[in-house]
């Protein structure tokens, strides 16, 4: 499976949406620091994910998400996660 994930700072409130194929250990990797473009984001919580079979569906679902369009998607999805 592919996974596109978004990622929330605790302490800034900020989002983070990602793509990975082994979702577990890409959150891991991100709770621990290791993740150069997340590590100064703070405290991290996983607030959403989706799963897609083939690599090019999860890759242009992460692309969409990262545009204007698709940041107001998520704002409307996730309303009370980002609270």
């Amino acid at each position: 499976m592919n996974y596109v994930y978004i990622l929330k700072s605790k302490e800034t409130k900020k989002l983070y949406t990602g793509f990975s194929s082994n979702l577990k250990l890409r959150i891991k990797k991100h709770f621990a620091r290791g993740v150069y473009s997340t590590k100064r984001m703070g405290t991290l919580s996983l607030i959403f994910y989706e799963s897609f079979l083939t690599k090019s569906d999860a890759i242009r679902r992460e692309k969409y998400l990262k545009t204007t369009k698709g940041k107001r998607t998520l704002k409307l999805m996730l309303r009370d996660s980002l609270k």
